[in-house]
């Protein structure tokens, strides 16, 4: 059997060992070639490809990004796109592929297995706001740099007197605000889920300037006001209809400073969450996720995408890892609010 593998959407730390495990197991175990398409859904799109053997994914397990390259390319907007696909994989004699990816590599994979492509899916995204599966690797290692960040931020807020507003990757959840404004005392952490009332906000501020610490706000990038308290600006839309986010955390730091008459300051971590090699738990659960989408591919269960659920890697439907985003659920948002202010 001939195997493609192809990384598709924003990258993350733990690529490469999925890469790394699904080709060793499936050579070692399974006899299999494979091959390796190029950025994201481009790949099997133009038949764009490289070599993928043991020499190949040699040292790649500690290291961050994708060496498939990686792209937003959504094949379901161009024209034939599906077509050009089957026939380019039938060209290539590739029988089968895995997709690692988010929601919308994933959902795409799901559309291809309707229509006769043999496929199984791997849940990356540093959000961790896939259905069907606990965590997705990558989040780990965000949530981790996103808390050393704000650890420094603590520090230099204080010696200045100065409240600072944390942007952190989460469109649509706010795992990362909430993981990361927990582990580091944020005094205010805001999520999409929640539209925040900026008034709250500023009396939390002000309640933190009051006992002589500096206030350390978290806000996810997706997140934003209750209705008509401020004006956002929007960016252009990628291939998928996401609007560019960017911009919430300093517009909260100009409100903040205008309402206080503290100074503010906002601190984007943006591309660095992405990132940087691995944590140990992405390392391990990206290496185990790989090694059963490589068995769940010989024993031909496809359409499927491996998970994790407790401790166990489990195979749900790409339907069902894809119908709804994995949000943060009121009850722990309501966790962090004890600490808020």
């Amino acid at each position: 059997m001939r195997v493609g593998v192809l990384t598709g959407g924003g990258d993350c730390p733990g690529l490469n060992a999925v890469i790394r495990a699904v080709v060793r197991k499936g050579i070692k175990d399974y006899g299999y070639e494979f091959i390796g398409f190029r950025d994201g859904w481009r790949g099997p799109l133009e038949g764009d490809t490289m070599p993928l053997d043991v020499t190949a994914v040699r040292g790649i397990l500690p290291r961050g990004g994708t060496i498939l390259g990686s792209s937003r390319t959504n094949l379901m907007k161009i024209e034939g796109g599906v077509e050009r696909v089957k026939d380019n994989m039938a060209g290539l004699g590739v029988d089968a592929l895995v997709a690692i990816g988010g929601e919308d590599t994933l959902g795409v994979a799901r559309q291809l297995y309707d229509r006769g492509v043999n496929v199984v899916g791997v849940p990356k995204t540093i959000d961790n706001d896939l259905n069907a599966t606990d965590y997705t690797f990558g989040f780990d290692t965000a949530v981790n740099i996103a808390t050393e960040a704000i650890d420094r931020l603590h520090t230099t807020a204080e010696s200045h007197h100065r409240a600072l507003v944390v942007e952190v990757m989460g469109r649509h959840a706010g795992w990362i605000a909430l993981h990361s404004g927990m582990a580091a005392g944020a005094n205010v952490i805001l999520i999409p889920e929640r539209p925040f009332d900026i008034d709250e906000v500023v009396k939390h501020v002000e309640s933190r300037f009051e006992t002589q610490y500096a206030p350390i706000i978290v806000v996810a990038e997706g997140a934003h006001p209750k209705e008509g308290q401020m004006e956002l600006a929007t960016g252009e839309k990628d291939a998928f209809g996401h609007v560019r986010l960017g911009g919430i955390g300093q517009n909260l730091a100009e409100e903040i400073e205008r309402r206080t008459g503290k100074e503010a300051r906002s601190v984007v971590l943006g591309h660095v969450q992405r990132g940087g090699t691995p944590s140990a738990f992405d390392r391990v659960l990206a290496t185990r996720l790989g090694v059963n989408a490589i068995q769940a591919v010989h024993e031909k269960s496809f359409g499927k995408m491996v998970g994790l659920q407790g401790t166990d890697i489990v195979r749900v439907n790409l339907a069902e890892a894809t119908d709804t985003l994995k949000t943060v659920p009121a009850e722990r948002y309501e966790e962090a609010e004890v600490f808020f202010g």
